[in-house]
């Protein structure tokens, strides 16, 4: 679901479980006019994630993969060790949220992908994340 808020920002959520852990992700995307150059073909975005672990089992987040991918279909893939810097070990009740950014060719996009974890338990799996919408407000009429 996405809302225009008063500054004319799009908001985004999206929200999965991971039945097994009960694991809850939700995001919310924003386009970032300061720092964008329309005209040269750089649209901004902020996201923020939040994760929050619902179930009666502690998990870490070990990666993130991400597909973003533009107008025009072109899609970049990003893989890396945790995010911002950081693994995160959620024990039941607990959340975490952070903001990251990404930047595409056009006005609107979209995101998806999974964040590779570890139950206390050494259960691996994976917390998919369904594509949310990158959008500037300018392009939503």
């Amino acid at each position: 679901m996405c809302i225009i808020t008063r500054s004319d920002a799009l908001v985004c959520d999206v929200e999965v479980q991971v039945k097994e852990f009960s694991i809850k992700i939700s995001a919310n995307s924003q386009y970032q006019p300061e720092r964008s150059s329309p005209d040269e073909g750089r649209y901004v975005f902020a996201y923020t994630i939040v994760i929050e672990n619902h179930g009666g089992q502690s998990a870490r987040l070990l990666d993130r993969h991400w597909i973003i991918t533009d107008a025009d279909g072109k899609a970049q893939e990003v893989r890396g060790e945790g995010v911002v810097g950081e693994q995160p070990h959620l024990k039941p009740g607990e959340r975490f949220e952070y903001t990251s950014g990404t930047i595409i060719a056009t006005p609107i996009g979209s995101m998806h992908g999974s964040y590779g974890m570890i139950g206390d338990d050494g259960t691996r799996f994976d917390a998919d994340i369904p594509a949310f919408s990158l959008a500037s407000a300018m392009t939503i009429h």
